[in-house]
């Protein structure tokens, strides 16, 4: 993987692991955006460049203070970059390219001072995993599902994936009526893998959670998805988002 592609699936793990926001696409001049907003309110915008992202942020008077009280905790870069902007009426505008790790992780403190995280786990005490490391009690498929909390699914999950036929049922991994070893059924990637490497969970390999292994988007895209949606739809099926 490319130090920027470990950087989109790192935006994509702190972003929607620690924050319950919507996205909703838009254009920056000429070029795609995705702002990440609480009501009416936009908290972060990213500019989705084909080898960078551009992380854009206002920082108003409490913000500011916040920063000025952690400014050596940021790199010399950063600290001149803060200096260099004008704060106008509505704050001290940031943009900054990020098309590695280093970059990407002040910006995470960036973003920790512009808000707090606001997305809870679900409760782990009842949770039922497959071999690839998904919640299948938060997964439509699941015989275990209560009918009413499938049907609540099923709405955000034809939002995000287009698909409207939610019919197929699993009993999960290592059971009789696991959907993958079903007559006529093929093994889904992440259990082809497993037999390939001869492991008997995803969580054994040295490079999980790999692509294999997430269903769930792995990269930002342009296109406008609920805080709802990623939450029923998306993150069930990205391993560790509900850690």
């Amino acid at each position: 993987m490319t130090e920027f592609g470990k950087v989109k699936l790192e935006t994509v793990k702190f972003m929607r692991g620690k924050y319950r926001l919507d996205e909703v696409a838009g254009k920056y001049y000429d070029i795609d955006c995705l702002k990440f907003r609480q009501g009416k309110k936009t908290i972060l915008s990213i500019n989705i460049h084909e080898k960078h992202y551009d992380f854009q942020l206002i920082l108003g008077k409490k913000e500011r203070e916040k920063f000025d009280a952690q400014r050596n905790e940021f790199s010399k870069e950063i600290q001149e970059l803060y200096d260099r902007e004008r704060t106008l009426h509505d704050g001290k505008w940031l943009l900054i390219r990020v098309d590695n790790l280093k970059t990407l992780e002040e910006v995470k403190k960036l973003v920790l001072i512009k808000k707090n995280p606001n997305r809870k786990p679900f409760p782990k005490e009842n949770a039922v995993y497959g071999k690839c490391g998904h919640r299948c009690d938060l997964c439509v498929h699941y015989t275990g599902l209560a009918e009413d909390f499938r049907e609540m699914l099923i709405p955000h999950l034809t939002a995000v994936y287009g698909n409207p036929d939610w019919n197929m049922r699993c009993t999960g991994c290592n059971t009789s009526g696991c959907h993958c070893y079903c007559d006529g059924n093929e093994l889904c990637e992440p259990l082809k893998c497993l037999q390939t490497k001869e492991y008997k969970t995803c969580i054994e390999c040295a490079v999980y959670p790999c692509q294999n292994a997430t269903v769930g988007y792995r990269q930002l895209e342009p296109r406008s998805i609920s805080a709802d949606d990623i939450t029923w739809a998306v993150l069930p099926y990205v391993p560790f988002q509900y850690e």
